[in-house]
């Protein structure tokens, strides 16, 4: 869903790490010059390697981001887009005093910081150099980066397809750091660009398997009697995802989970600010790290 502009973020919203500590918050980025020779990298490496290096790599639960080199200047950046408030915040709305419905602090962005941290990339995961751009595109590019940083600004994390084949039909599609980088992609070669790999590249996905999708409504479910049964369902699916829960709870709660979506066949999924009710399928869920050719 694109956006006239992005919302402002309600102060209840907070993250455990702050977005784009070195960085401009709003993604703007520098100008460059139309005669600079730019290089483009592909960067890669698993979520949260800053704090637990790479622990979900080994479950290919990956992040990824664009590098540029200024040939001119020899400045080194490097762009991403992910969540404001993490992950678990874009995945499972709050259970908020005083509000009906499940709040959700669900943004993400795009940040633009200077150097490009060799390690963090290459220790784990990946940097690679997969072409070379003028400074006039990149100066394109850019003006296109807030555009699409200021009306496309929901993270999703699921993929919702009918099956595990090749021929599923897919009901949902991500935008998470991945999907960021691919437009980025798609952007440059629109303008002429010539990008390639000499390594295959993949990416994280995680799916939801599920039959055709049931729309429910929007946030007025909570405010409606004759919804009140399917709003308290959905509340009770959701508060088995809450934070801050201790161990126990955790392990109760994804039991009560597993029940729903394996059981019942059931998730209630949040997409464009409407809610649907999916009738899940065997394997229900996965998380996949395929090979996705550039555009």
């Amino acid at each position: 869903m694109r956006l006239d502009r992005r919302p402002d973020v309600d102060p209840y919203c907070q993250a455990l790490f702050p977005f784009c500590p070195s960085g401009d918050p709003d993604g703007r980025m520098p100008v460059m010059r139309d005669s600079d020779l730019v290089s483009v990298f592909r960067l890669q490496t698993p979520v949260w390697e800053f704090r637990y290096g790479d622990v979900l790599g080994k479950f290919h639960i990956m992040h990824d981001a664009i590098g540029f080199g200024s040939a001119k200047t020899g400045r080194n950046f490097t762009m991403e887009w992910y969540e404001l408030f993490q992950l678990g915040n874009c995945t499972f709305p709050h259970e908020r005093a005083g509000v009906s419905a499940p709040f959700w602090c669900n943004q993400g962005a795009a940040c633009f910081y200077d150097e490009i941290d060799d390690v963090h990339w290459k220790q784990n995961g990946s940097l690679e150099k997969i072409g070379e751009i003028s400074g006039e595109m990149f100066n394109e590019m850019a003006r296109w980066v807030q555009e699409d940083n200021e009306t496309g600004v929901y993270y999703e994390t699921w993929t919702v397809k009918s099956d595990a084949g090749a021929n599923a039909t897919t009901w949902f599609e991500s935008y998470d750091c991945s999907q960021f980088v691919h437009r980025t992609y798609k952007k440059l070669l629109d303008m002429g660009a010539d990008l390639s790999s000499q390594t295959p590249t993949s990416y994280t996905k995680i799916y939801l398997y599920s039959g055709e999708p049931l729309h429910l409504g929007d946030d007025s479910i909570f405010q409606q009697s004759s919804t009140r049964d399917l709003a308290t369902d959905i509340k009770k699916f959701y508060h088995s995802f809450r934070s801050h829960q201790s161990v126990v709870e955790v392990i109760e709660s994804l039991l009560e989970a597993l029940e729903k979506m394996v059981l019942e066949k059931t998730f209630y999924f949040y997409y464009n600010s409407e809610y649907w009710k999916l009738p899940m399928k065997y394997p229900y869920i996965k998380i996949n790290y395929e090979e996705i050719p550039l555009p």
